[in-house]
């Protein structure tokens, strides 16, 4: 008798129930087990930084599936289960209770965790991370009984909490440690448009400051101590100051990890029984020619069906351009593309940046690497088609509202 082939995918994250969907979907009739360490079924994220932390969308809004779709489809979905090991030789996992587990084929999607603060007064309460879902209702929680909130770094998680808290009506200053919010990913001309809009809604930005303590009383968070000996009143900090794929099961099995999982085109690592996806997955894109890791939520649901499809025998390839998107007050952005910091020498606007209605380039030796789109929709495609060309573009026509961008 052939026996049934069995997966098993490490991590109940929107990668990890996008790929047993697309199993499924695929015709796939073998088990396929569901491990995740939360107690909650899989959930999607930026809800927690955007309409559930603002009491805009309800609990069961955030969940990928409903409750019932996983028996419904012969997924044996395991929560509050952590994996303590991997032995690619036999093909096995260790589940924390001892347990063991057989697979044919294994999906890493172990996803990330925020960088902890290792300073004084790190450990006060009040002093908040937005990853999960408990860490959303709990910041929830505190904007009703905090009227000011200090938010250490500037990244998205970070201007998308501040955006919140101040629609909210709560006092938010936020601490960053470059020139300028999103420097680093954006660069200069365009970081300064995020600066502008958090100054324009009551944000206290200050950039170019050095956090080294957090005191308190009677256990609990008051003040944010600066460099220069500024203390920054506080009811609740939140922190964000960036995230670190969970890459310890990979590499304790001997994996090839760097700034995450390292895997290929197809999202398999050397070892052809083992594939990552999404936050924790290093992989090797083929249009851009490097490994790239992406920390957004397309990344992960893309991933999780190509991944899929790469279990199943399937000659696919995640060739996906880098997708992201933020809503921040009446900013609503969607960006595509891939740029370094320093890997451009260009950025190119289009339309009416001071009135938050435009597009943004980013260009090296005339040739876009990424596009940015501001409260004008539906051209996602057009700025994907333009960064995929490769081709030169004119700057000035590139610059022009009144040419549309599949003709450049």
């Amino acid at each position: 008798m052939n026996r049934i082939p069995g997966f098993v995918i490490v991590g109940a994250s929107l990668a990890g129930a996008t790929a047993a969907q697309t199993l499924r979907d695929e015709g796939f009739t073998g088990q396929i087990v569901l491990l995740g360490d939360e107690p909650h079924r899989p959930y999607e994220r930026p809800p927690l930084s955007k309409e559930y932390l603002l009491g805009k969308s309800g609990r069961e809004k955030v969940f990928v599936h409903p409750e019932s779709w996983y028996a419904q489809h012969d997924i044996d979905l395991r929560l509050a289960t952590t994996v303590t090991a991997l032995d690619r030789a036999s093909q096995l996992v260790t589940l924390a209770d001892g347990s063991l587990l057989h697979y044919d084929a294994l999906l890493l999607a172990t996803g990330s965790s925020p960088r902890r603060l290792n300073l004084p007064g790190a450990d006060l309460g009040g002093v908040l991370y937005l990853r999960r879902l408990e860490d959303s209702e709990a910041l929830k929680s505190a904007f009703a009984h905090s009227p000011r909130v200090v938010v250490i770094g500037g990244g998205w998680i970070g201007l998308e909490t501040a955006a919140a808290a101040r629609t909210a009506g709560l006092q938010v200053t936020v601490l960053e440690q470059g020139d300028l919010p999103l420097q680093r990913v954006l660069g200069n001309e365009v970081a300064q448009v995020f600066a502008d809009l958090h100054r324009h809604n009551g944000v206290d930005l200050r950039c170019g400051v050095h956090v080294t303590a957090l005191t308190g009383t009677h256990g609990h968070v008051t003040a944010v101590e600066l460099a220069d000996g500024t203390q920054v009143e506080a009811d609740v900090v939140l922190v964000g100051v960036g995230i670190t794929p969970n890459t310890g099961l990979a590499g304790a099995a001997g994996l090839a990890v760097g700034n995450g999982i390292t895997v290929d085109q197809h999202l398999r690592t050397a070892d052809p029984n083992v594939y990552a996806a999404g936050d924790v997955a290093d992989a090797y894109h083929p249009s851009l020619g490097r490994q790239v890791r992406v920390e957004h939520w397309a990344n992960a649901r893309r991933q999780g069906v190509i991944a899929a499809k790469s279990m199943l025998g399937q000659s696919v390839v995640y060739d996906r351009l880098p997708y992201f998107f933020t809503d921040q007050y009446e900013l609503g952005m969607e960006y595509s593309g891939y740029v370094d910091a320093d890997g451009f020498d260009q950025v190119v606007f289009r339309g009416d940046v001071a009135g938050l209605e435009f597009l943004a380039f980013w260009l090296a030796d005339q040739r876009v690497l990424a596009g940015m789109s501001v409260n004008v929709w539906d051209v996602t495609s057009g700025i994907e088609q333009l960064v995929g060309s490769g081709r030169q573009v004119d700057t000035t026509l590139l610059a022009d509202p009144a040419v549309p961008i599949e003709t450049l």
